[in-house]
């Protein structure tokens, strides 16, 4: 027997390991389970270049809890220790960062970025436990040694009767963490952090029925058999080669049970040059929800989850995305700071973003249709990465998508194409016509096919971001919604209509619809058009409208404060309404004529609510009888 001080530079160690730990306390069993399977694969490597003279067999490992007693064990088979090497590895080597660590977190009790960093793994048992105990026994020929601490500096080192290779942790569990002893919480624990570990995990066990015999003899039998809770051979460990597509979205239902529709396609990440990086990533159905669930990534090293906050440590638009990444090279450490710090980390976010783009240009070129198909389910994504990322954006101009109202897709060079003979104004602006909703402003939509031209459907939230983006990369395009002024002026030529009333009597005119019209929403704009178009059109300026969009979306530069809904009512001079109201002789009916046609122009828009279509509702019947 031994006994001695553990070689801690600092006594208080093992409270501070308690305060500084404890507000990632479950993250305890992720380290000893990881401690398990590193010491599994060791052996596995020393079988394999013959320096241990053991056969490796099919090891797992095994978490068992006893609430009776109080205990939680971790039983492995893997290489195990000597004696010596419990002194190396237990009672020195781990605090040589102690003194460091004190210094560095004695002011900062909630930060989570000391596992791993630190090397105290191991002794993160002791957040949870009053008394921890290691019984190993090495693949060496040498007697099993069994280590005691309880939770001050001072252990106990003695032999051991355990003759079956690998290690035992046994916590005592303190009376502050009960929950740890209930096996539904450590069933949680391991699907959180070891779902996907290398080596299989029993956890109890489980019935399982089979058929035996055949014919009128086939009987189901039952039996007990292991409880595996993990998939050591995940999707993402295999080549893209060795995998279908139902693999695939076999792989992603196992991530995401609860998620019932299944992603439109795939990203199979797979480099191992400048940094080993493997991993999968999905396009679920995205549509237009700005408030969809991120960090739905998860983010693991070497098959060990280590968070699926991956905000500021994947690009921020691929945050949308589900899936894997899996990296050596990302420190197991839970504190996003320290992993948004971590140059490697950094390298792995470019490169990903570029794997992403490469990938949306290969669908592009080879399976366009596919793309198109999904396209609206997605573009969110594609926006929000040209918008955030300027390598992705140069890529992504190639591969950016404008559907149509009739139904096609163009990417931008293709539309500009299309577009620069019919839609080009009398200063040489290419300007391309877009719509929000086809059947809110269909009157709109029309009035531009009639005069040939072609009109986009974009409804993304963030869009006018990237309008913005195009038109001050290319200040000879200009994009502008179909309600934005009456067609004649959106894009303006050379050949303007001329007026069927005199200056006179606009002078007249304009005064008879402003006494009418609310002023601190509208003005009033009297123009020559076509007299088959409408005699009162309601249009909302393409600059303030859309500023105040993108404030709402987290743009709108220098302009705070919030923008009011301001409208301009157009007023066709060569409609025949309007000269009706200009002779008619009632002030009366001349109000009435004023207030239908206005709330015409407003219902087209959907701007006519509550007590106000009510009492146009009521109008329009008095003015049928």
């Amino acid at each position: 027997m031994s006994s001695g001080k553990i070689n801690v530079a600092v006594e208080n160690i093992f409270p501070l390991i308690k305060k500084f730990l404890y507000s990632d306390h479950e993250i305890f069993l992720r380290e000893l389970v990881s401690n398990a399977t590193d010491a599994t694969l060791k052996l596995k490597h020393l079988t394999n270049i013959s320096e241990a003279k053991v056969a490796y067999g099919n090891p797992h490992i095994e978490i068992k809890v006893d609430k009776d007693k109080r205990t939680l064990h971790i039983i492995d088979e893997g290489l195990g220790m000597t004696t010596e090497e419990v002194n190396k590895y237990i009672n020195e080597v781990a605090f040589s960062g102690a003194e460091e660590f004190i210094n560095q977190y004695k002011d900062s009790a909630k930060d989570s970025g000391i596992i791993g960093h630190f090397g105290l793994g191991f002794y993160s048992a002791f957040m949870v436990s009053e008394k921890v105990e290691i019984i190993t026994k090495s693949h060496k020929d040498e007697p099993a040694a069994h280590w005691t601490c309880d939770g001050s500096p001072e252990y106990t080192l003695v032999e051991h009767d355990k003759t079956i290779r690998g290690t035992e942790i046994i916590l005592h569990i303190d009376s502050e963490s009960d929950e740890f002893l209930e096996e539904a919480r450590i069933k949680e624990l391991l699907t959180k952090y070891n779902k996907f570990m290398p080596i299989p995990i029993k956890f109890g066990t489980r019935e399982e029925t089979r058929e035996e015999g055949e014919g009128e003899d086939k009987k189901e039998v039952k039996e007990t058999v292991d409880n595996i809770i993990n998939n050591p051979t995940p999707a993402w460990t295999k080549k893209p080669t060795e995998l279908k597509d139902e693999d695939y979205t076999s792989f992603y239902r196992e991530l995401y049970p609860m998620q019932f529709e299944e992603p439109l396609f795939h990203i199979h990440l797979n480099v191992d040059y400048p940094f080993a990086l493997t991993g999968i990533l999905y396009f679920p159905k995205l549509n237009n929800d700005l408030n969809i669930q991120k960090d739905r990534i998860q983010l693991y090293q070497n098959q060990v989850f280590v968070t699926d906050n991956v905000e500021g440590i994947v690009p921020e638009f691929l945050t949308m995305l589900r899936g894997v990444i899996d990296s050596p090279d990302i420190p197991l450490n839970v504190s996003r700071s320290y992993l948004q710090a971590d140059g490697a980390v950094k390298k792995i976010s470019n490169y990903i973003t570029k794997k992403v783009a490469d990938k949306l240009q290969s669908i592009f070129k080879n399976e366009r249709e596919n793309l198109e198909q999904k396209w609206n389910d997605i573009k969110m994504v594609i926006e929000y990465g040209m918008l955030s990322e300027e390598k992705f954006y140069d890529k992504a101009k190639k591969f950016n998508l404008f559907p149509t109202t009739d139904g096609r897709f163009l990417t931008l060079d293709e539309l500009k194409e299309q577009t620069k003979e019919a839609q080009t104004d009398k200063d040489g602006k290419l300007i391309q016509l877009y719509a929000a909703n086809i059947d809110e402003q269909h009157a709109y939509i029309q009035a531009a096919k009639d005069k040939g031209y072609t009109v986009l459907l974009l409804n993304s939230p963030i869009v006018g971001h990237l309008l913005q983006k195009l038109e001050q990369e290319d200040d000879k395009l200009g994009f502008v919604r179909v309600d934005a002024d009456h067609i004649d002026k959106l894009i303006a030529k050379d050949e303007p209509q001329l007026s069927k009333l005199s200056d006179e009597q606009k002078e007249t005119l304009k005064p008879l619809i402003e006494d009418v019209v609310p002023k601190e929403k509208y003005t009033v704009q009297l123009e020559a058009m076509d007299s088959e178009a409408a005699p009162f059109m309601i249009t909302q300026p393409e600059f303030m409208r859309r500023m105040k969009e993108m404030q709402q979306t987290g743009g709108g530069g220098m302009f705070g404060g919030g923008f009011p809904d301001m409208y301009q009512l157009v007023v066709n001079v060569n409609h025949p309404l309007v000269s009706q109201i200009l002779e008619t002789k009632t002030k009366k009916k001349q109000e009435r004529l004023i207030k239908q046609s206005l709330d015409l122009a407003r219902l087209s828009q959907s701007l006519l609510k509550g007590e106000e279509l009510t009492a146009f509702i009521k109008r329009s019947f008095d003015m049928i009888k």
